[in-house]
């Protein structure tokens, strides 16, 4: 019997919020019609996400299959391209394993889809799930944490002009990931200390690029665990600066090859611009005020964005050679 749909949960030492996760996704309404499965795949957790997998299977008693697959290779673009090899479904639901999904969220997503047959990929509204409430000044930069709130009209990306939704509760046609999506991309997500991501971006770039709709649809909810270590100084640069730091490749794919070199001055030029200004205007609160000092450290990391790259580029090369 064929399967309809694959919920699939990458996840790095998830073991904590791996069974409220799966809690409910086992509540989900309105899916009796549905054959759908969930995998759980582990990125080389430490901690005893295995076991806990294990523990669920072994009482498990549902008409959805729990599978466990673990991808030794680090980095959730390869966490996630293995969930694509290994899915049953012809339509593939990403969550992370601190997403929350709404009762409903599995059928809204399904219904979407059969009457957008363009949409190749669809963004939940994701609201978050504050450990503690965040301070009033660190708002304006909170969607950086996956959280997504577009309204409540249905609508379609123009990743020019918006960019792309985080790939936390998004729900993709596995043959427009599978036949577009490189399986070794640039951006491969935050491993050890790097923070470098956005490496969901640069997948639904592809998906874009192939001809796909790429939509946004707020009947999908989800709630996104944030502890309260995220909403911290030091994780809130970490985290700006790896934005900053992709920036450069984001903005190459989205133009012509011809049109790069001419693009690399006008962007160096107007990011310099926009550091120096920023700098000017914000440098007597810049020690004291978290808002200022995550945007200064992506403004930053954006200028050297170009260089940085180059050199992860080069040193990949070397070690091929």
């Amino acid at each position: 019997m064929s399967i309809d749909l694959t919920v699939a949960i990458p996840t790095y030492n998830g073991e904590s919020s791996l069974s409220e996760v799966i809690e409910r996704l086992r509540h989900q309404t309105d899916v009796e019609h549905l054959n759908w499965e969930i995998i759980i795949v582990d990125n080389n957790s430490k901690d005893a996400t295995a076991k806990l997998i294990e523990e669920y299977q072994e009482h498990w008693n549902h008409p959805f299959a729990l599978r466990y697959i673990l991808e030794s290779e680090q980095g959730a673009a390869f966490a996630r391209n293995r969930a694509i090899k290994e899915a049953k479904g012809e339509i593939i639901a990403f969550l992370d394993d601190d997403n929350l999904p709404a009762t409903n969220w599995i059928i809204e997503a399904y219904k979407f889809l059969q009457s957008h047959p363009k949409a190749g990929a669809l963004a939940s509204q994701i609201h978050g799930h504050f450990e503690v409430q965040p301070p009033e000044n660190i708002k304006p930069i909170l969607f950086y944490l996956a959280i997504t709130d577009r309204g409540t009209n249905a609508h379609i990306y123009e990743p020019k002009h918006k960019g792309f939704p985080p790939t936390a509760g998004l729900v993709v046609r596995r043959n427009a990931w599978k036949d577009n999506v490189p399986t070794r991309p640039f951006l491969v997500g935050r491993v050890g200390s790097s923070m470098l991501g956005s490496e969901d971006a640069e997948a639904l770039f592809y998906i874009y690029k192939a001809g796909w709709e790429i939509w946004y649809n707020p009947a999908m909810e989800i709630e996104h665990i944030i502890p309260v270590w995220r909403l911290e100084k030091n994780y809130l640069i970490s985290l700006m600066r790896g934005v900053g730091l992709a920036r450069y490749h984001l903005r190459m794919l989205l133009i012509k090859t011809w049109q790069r070199p001419f693009a690399f001055f006008l962007y160096l030029a107007n990011d310099i611009r926009k550091l120096i200004v920023y700098f000017l205007k914000y440098q007597g609160v810049m020690k004291n005020d978290v808002l200022v000092a995550a945007e200064m450290e992506r403004l930053l990391a954006t200028v050297i964005s170009p260089f940085y790259l180059w050199r992860l580029k080069f040193i990949k090369i070397m070690r091929i050679h």
